[in-house]
């Protein structure tokens, strides 16, 4: 790689345009070539720094020239893009995918086994920039590599690495899955304040705020635990602890077992 690098973006949709935003605030010497079939988004227009084209084709030439190929695109889509990039990207270029259920072995039957190629699992989150993104790699990125792909996903929130890439399914499970969860929670949570006689509007406004008071706090205190924090805000004998005799007595956790083993479980079906 040339100290300034060279990353095409195939994809700038939500979360590909949330990652793009993030890797220009950043001190990250790099030129992009952004592939979009729906239009170049308006925040890239007359960045000097991006060359557009709304297929692979359109900026062959640039594409061509890539160190890093982040392919952004939905599953389906995912055939169409690589046979169109697999006979483009030089045998070095690092491809980094970011799409569910698309395995590394996916990808080395389109680039070859010798491809550096890491999979990333990212969440809703980072499109504010505190997303969790996790990333596992097959056994060619190498060192330099591996640390330009965690400062790119440190724009975007925190990031971490695993060695076995069936743990994935896992981690979509917690944190790729896990933002619609906590919605849930809000949702849930609003509805048993209406059971205990507040109006709908007032219910929501306590359980939303609850939320995000709670995530702001735990942010805040990175070192502490959870269980910690949870023990901080319970008197004994008070309300908190009534609530929490029921809320702890096994079955709730029973539901985010059941719950996450059936998200494992779909992702694996996706990927097979």
């Amino acid at each position: 790689m040339s100290n300034t690098y060279k990353i095409t973006l195939v994809g700038c949709g939500r979360m590909g345009g949330a990652m793009l935003k993030g890797w220009l605030a950043s001190d990250i010497d790099a030129t992009y070539n952004i592939v979009e079939p729906f239009g170049q988004p308006e925040f890239t227009v007359g960045n000097s720094r991006i060359t557009f084209g709304k297929t692979v084709e359109d900026i062959k030439k640039e594409v061509a020239k890539s160190d890093i190929c982040i392919l952004a695109v939905k599953p389906q889509m995912m055939m169409e893009v690589c046979n169109a990039l697999k006979d483009i990207i030089s045998d070095g270029c690092l491809i980094l995918s970011v799409a569910a259920g698309q395995t590394i072995s996916n990808f080395e039957d389109y680039f070859g086994a010798d491809q550096p190629i890491v999979r990333v699992m990212p969440n809703p989150p980072a499109a504010i920039g505190e997303g969790m993104s996790v990333a596992v790699a097959n056994a060619h990125p190498n060192e330099k590599q591996k640390e330009i792909v965690t400062r790119m996903l440190e724009c975007s929130g925190k990031s971490a690495w695993v060695d076995d890439e069936d743990l994935m399914n896992a981690v979509t499970a917690v944190s790729g899955s896990g933002p619609a969860y906590i919605f849930h929670l809000i949702e849930a949570l609003a509805k048993a304040g209406e059971h205990v006689g507040l109006d709908s509007d007032t219910a929501m406004t306590l359980a939303r705020q609850t939320v995000i008071g709670s995530a702001a706090l735990a942010a805040k205190e990175p070192d502490t635990s959870a269980t910690t924090l949870r023990e901080n805000v319970t008197s004994p004998n008070g309300t908190t602890a009534a609530a929490l005799d029921v809320l702890m007595d096994g079955r709730f956790q029973e539901i985010l077992n059941e719950a996450l083993n059936a998200a494992k479980t779909r992702g694996e079906e996706l990927g097979s």
